[in-house]
């Protein structure tokens, strides 16, 4: 039975399950994590694909029945816990595949962001919602802060939907399935990427405002700097690409390497 609190959704179409595998694009050399294995009967086709696997349950009645359902199988790891505190870091090059509640894609995403050195590929089963936001190419309303960190450190593709009548219980929205490639070297270079993370956030932070009111904060001079950087201090954050973005990042990297100092928002 699933737990609400835990934000629980099985998938338990076998043809689905295979797609999701498919997308995944494993070999027998790979190691996958999978958070959120569940009743474990994507466990063991990841298990048929890959060399090694590594499944994170959280829930402790979940984990106990994918001790014995899985047992037959050598070359899956079981661990019950929180995959956000898992130490992905002591890990080879991985790819992970998950079909995880809704309310923590997100932070599970930007964690396994934090290991990008060592993370491949990314698989994921979300909210429909999120996907488009993560996938959004500039000038459309899902376009944003999620999709310039994503796109930054690898590239999306929107891969299949899964109709919300194929989980147990039956979700209120659709879902989909995501597949991001992770770069060996991110897609645009800048000086500080932190800048460049905080130029993204701070424009979007007010996104029907024009980048010259949005970005204030980030400077005096800001419309000299947009102007500087080719770009009209009249357009809206949702309009401008990564790589204009970056620009402005590093216009305003030399004015803070220039100044000593950064102002306080930075």
């Amino acid at each position: 039975m699933a737990k609400k609190h835990l934000g629980q959704n099985f998938l338990f179409d076998p043809s689905i399950l295979k797609r999701i595998v498919g997308a995944a694009r494993l070999s027998p050399e790979d190691t996958v994590v999978e958070i959120g294995p569940g009743h474990g009967r994507m466990t063991a086709m990841l298990a048929d694909s890959a060399g090694r696997v590594i499944a994170i349950e959280l829930d402790k009645e979940l984990h106990e029945g994918l001790i014995e359902m899985l047992s037959g199988h050598g070359n899956i790891e079981l661990l019950q816990g929180d995959a956000l505190k898992y130490p992905y870091g002591d890990l080879d090059k991985f790819k992970v595949v998950a079909n995880i509640p809704y309310y923590i894609t997100t932070p599970i995403l930007f964690r396994l962001l934090e290991h990008k050195e060592r993370l491949r590929s990314v698989t994921l089963t979300v909210q429909k919602e999120i996907a488009e936001r993560i996938t959004a190419k500039p000038g459309g309303k899902e376009y944003g802060v999620l999709s310039l960190m994503v796109q930054y450190h690898g590239k999306p593709t929107l891969e299949f939907i899964v109709p919300r009548g194929a989980f147990r219980p039956v979700p209120k929205v659709d879902s989909a399935v995501i597949h991001i490639e992770i770069y060996e070297e991110p897609p645009v270079k800048v000086k500080n990427e932190q800048i460049l993370f905080r130029v993204i956030k701070t424009a979007f932070s007010q996104r029907r405002k024009m980048l010259a009111n949005s970005l204030k904060p980030l400077s005096d001079e800001i419309k000299e700097k947009l102007l500087a950087a080719g770009i009209d201090p009249m357009r809206r954050p949702e309009t401008l690409s990564l790589e204009e973005f970056a620009r402005l990042a590093d216009l305003l990297e030399d004015c803070h390497t220039r100044a000593g100092g950064y102002p306080e928002v930075l």
